[in-house]
């Protein structure tokens, strides 16, 4: 076969508000992160399966005589898109010689493609960080989905020749989007489909009693991501808030409707500011609401030292943070205001950086799963992907 080339990315994604709530049918919020994962797929005729990982250090190569397990149980499935099911988590197990439960996220190839294989080198960098509850996986999987359906000819690459970067369509999206769920599955056991679902559309959206609606506009803001790098455990977290919510009902749910009137008041003026001119009062606004969803979050018992003293170390330089995520240490966003000045930015991350987190300046609000032109990327980030 002749050379194939794709180049595809696909953003982070970061809770704006409804932690944890969202669990007990509240609403929550999850936006794209300006942070994506970078994904390179070559078809080559080698005979081999290459999948590289540059950012954790991590190449496997397989024979295709070793995939023919894998590419018989897709055989007669081209159409059929479902959860994966205990025989395909056995086949997997069996070829990686995985014996935890959960599965390293390269495998997600496998997943992804049901067609008898094609020579394949996959490169992957990621601006995001692993491990951060920040949808590192997901993005992962978006990409792959999208590259190998393309390269499978059951989409179309949206790319024309004087493209620099192009999206794939409605139909074309929620394909890639089913996917790229059945690759989280393998990862995770369980997942909730919002990370894969921002990875694909980007942008906001707004996640309700397991629906999850993409929201037609948002603006694009400014944001600070810090990790304070304490591990969490996302099942500890959980089980913290139910037992505060059966020791404590009747004040507990009224925290759970405030934080639900948090989500649905930021909803509506972030929607606001893409119909009328942005304001200062604006920005007042969603500060307020980052502030009291803090303390709200803390009160559920998913706060941590560490995000304390980062929400004081921002409040000093005049800006609001709160955890993202599942808390108990993890993640935080800091809302940076337009007027925001570079030399504040650069000294609260430098106050950051001292109390041993990493800061990352972003936005939220970006679009999702997209193709390039390798003109489009960073030059250090292709000269990586090239290496392979």
């Amino acid at each position: 076969m002749s050379v194939e080339e794709l180049l595809v990315s696909a953003p982070g994604k970061a809770i704006l508000h409804g932690e944890h709530a969202v669990v007990h049918g509240k609403v929550a919020l999850a936006v794209s992160l300006n942070l994506r994962t970078y994904l390179r797929l070559k078809a080559t005729t080698t005979g081999k399966v290459s999948i590289n990982l540059p950012n954790i250090d991590t190449f496997v190569c397989w024979d295709l005589s070793e995939l023919q397990p894998l590419t018989q149980y897709f055989r007669g499935k081209r159409d059929e898109i479902q959860r994966v099911d205990g025989e395909l988590v056995r086949i997997l197990r069996k070829f990686v010689g995985a014996t935890n439960e959960n599965l390293d996220s390269c495998f997600n190839a496998f997943i992804s493609n049901h067609n008898i294989l094609p020579s394949l080198t996959v490169s992957v960098w990621s601006e995001l960080p692993t491990g951060a509850g920040l949808g590192s996986s997901a993005a992962y999987s978006v990409c792959l989905a999208a590259a190998l359906l393309c390269l499978s000819r059951v989409i179309p690459t949206p790319l024309k020749e004087c493209d620099h970067t192009a999206r794939w369509c409605q139909e074309d999206l929620e394909l890639i989007n089913s996917w790229a769920f059945q690759g989280e599955t393998i990862v995770h056991g369980n997942p909730s489909g919002v990370d894969n679902a921002v990875g694909t559309w980007g942008g906001m959206l707004r996640f309700l009693a397991g629906k999850i609606i993409p929201l037609n506009r948002v603006p694009l803001l400014r944001i600070l991501l810090t990790n304070t790098k304490v591990p969490r455990s996302t099942k500890v977290l959980v089980a913290r808030l139910k037992d505060k919510m059966n020791k404590f009902p009747s004040i507990m749910t009224p925290v759970l409707d405030s934080v639900n009137a948090i989500s649905c008041q930021c909803e509506k003026v972030l929607s606001e500011m893409t119909s009328q001119p942005i304001t200062g009062e604006h920005y007042n606004i969603l500060e307020e609401l980052i502030d009291i969803n803090q303390h709200h979050l803390n009160v559920m018992g998913v706060g941590h030292p560490t995000l304390d003293m980062l929400c004081r170390v921002t409040l000093a330089k005049g800006l609001h943070s709160k955890l993202t995520g599942a808390g108990g240490g993890g993640c935080a966003i800091t809302l940076l205001r337009p007027e925001t000045h570079s030399m504040v930015v650069q000294n609260m991350v430098q106050d950051l950086k001292d109390c041993g987190f990493d800061c990352w300046e972003t936005s939220i609000g970006g679009p999702g799963v997209q193709q390039h032109s390798p003109l489009t990327v960073k030059q250090e980030i292709m000269e990586i992907l090239n290496q392979y």
